[in-house]
């Protein structure tokens, strides 16, 4: 008998407890071993809760049971459960979790930890939900160099951001839907500004080269300021618009950012649709890999962690998993040393100058015409690759322009 602890009985949380009640049986047969959950902690109440002599809002009654082989972390954050999980590693016992925050901040702090202890740190559910990413990086294409991961790794801005193109809502009124649906918080930043994205890209890369990424080195923007105007323009270009995380490793360095970003309509991840997440890993042995699945929701991430303690459980008296070597110094690459193109929007209070300027300030560009023609307000046009840090001084010296009003947008373009 294995027993597991769970803290915090929200949406993940309590789905871990339903799925190892429910298919206890399934889940023996595959760990060898009957896996059975003893203690919930949390500090609220839930009186019609089926497991409600199982929660505890005392601490001890799961740290201080030696019968406790197992703790699942879903509490979310890198305050409280931070603590919570050093003294579980320290204990001596196993943890799993979901929760990206912790892992994109602690994780080689934890991992060395849970190696001193002999025990494992788990946390297959803190990228992708259901979608099995981050032990088949980790193992099955461990054998590949891997050269990059392109990601729609939030299903929140994927929804919003289909429900626009498909239905024609504004984002304001997606994002209300999404919220009504469930699929969005009603604090969405870490969504929307994109923060939830970084934090697992963050992740994804620090296991497929091998080194600690810090999240807070990646440039990360959300899709906030993407209009209607702007998923019409991409049309135009037989493309659409995707919060899309990115990471490349390039000799010493790692190109890592999250972003909105024009893509054509062949490209792999145009279609992912909705609160879908995909993944895309180039290797060199394997070349293109893509991951596709259900990114959020109780059931699917709770599937994810009740697969870790599986993991555990069948490899008893191993430990070890994953090694993050800390890199000196920083070893993202400065943004600003980066080069895509952009789709640019722009303004203006006179026509024929404002597209004079344009051309003078920009090498190379193509004019967008099939949207908008008509519009003697507002230019738009494609750039050639450019230096991010030449990017933005093109941009402020468009807006010195007496012909130019303000700068709409600018969003990335990658091709298909």
């Amino acid at each position: 008998m294995i027993n597991v602890a769970v803290l915090g009985y929200g949406v993940v949380g309590s789905g871990v407890v339903e799925i190892i009640k429910k298919n206890s049986l399934s889940i023996s047969k595959k760990a060898f071993k009957e896996i059975k959950v003893k203690k919930i902690l949390d500090i609220r109440d839930f009186p019609d809760s089926p497991e409600r002599e199982l929660i505890t809002k005392n601490p001890d009654d799961v740290f201080d049971d030696p019968q406790i082989d197992i703790v699942v972390e879903t509490i979310g954050g890198a305050t409280i459960a931070y603590d919570f999980t050093k003294k579980a590693l320290s204990m001596g016992k196993h943890v799993v979790t979901s929760n990206k925050e912790l892992v994109a901040t602690h994780g080689p702090e934890l991992l060395a930890l849970a190696r001193q202890n002999q025990v494992n740190y788990l946390f297959e559910a803190s990228v992708g939900g259901g979608i099995p990413i981050i032990r088949p990086l980790n193992r099955c294409l461990a054998a590949n160099e891997i050269h990059s991961i392109v990601g729609i790794l939030n299903g929140t801005t994927n929804y919003i951001l289909s429900q626009m193109k498909r239905e024609g809502k504004d984002f304001d009124v997606a994002l209300k839907e999404a919220q009504k649906n469930g699929y969005a918080e009603a604090d969405p930043t870490a969504d929307i500004e994109g923060h939830d994205s970084c934090r697992k890209i963050a992740i994804l890369s620090s296991i497929a080269y091998n080194e600690f990424v810090d999240y807070k080195f990646i440039y990360t923007e959300g899709i906030t300021k993407i209009s209607l105007t702007d998923l019409k323009y991409a049309e135009s270009m037989n493309s659409t618009i995707k919060l899309i995380a990115f990471s490349e490793k390039i000799d010493d360095k790692i190109v890592a950012w999250v972003s909105p970003v024009i893509i054509g309509n062949g490209h792999p991840l145009a279609g992912v649709e909705d609160v879908f997440n995909a993944i895309l890993i180039n290797g060199d042995a394997i070349g293109e890999a893509m991951f596709y699945g259900r990114g959020a929701g109780k059931l699917p991430t709770a599937s994810a962690v009740v697969a870790d303690i599986i993991e555990v459980v069948k490899h008893l008296g191993s430990f070890g998993g994953y090694n993050w070597s800390l890199a000196e110094g920083d070893n993202v690459l400065d943004v600003m040393e980066t080069q895509t193109r952009y789709m640019v929007r722009i303004k203006i209070k006179d026509h024929k100058n404002a597209k004079n300027d344009v051309t003078k300030v920009f090498n190379k560009i193509e004019w967008l015409n099939a949207f908008n023609m008509d519009n003697e307000e507002e230019l738009a046009f494609v750039t050639e690759k450019v230096l991010e840090k030449d990017m933005r001084q093109n941009l402020e010296k468009l807006k010195q322009s007496e012909a130019v009003e303000e700068v709409i947008n600018s969003i990335k373009v990658m091709e298909a």
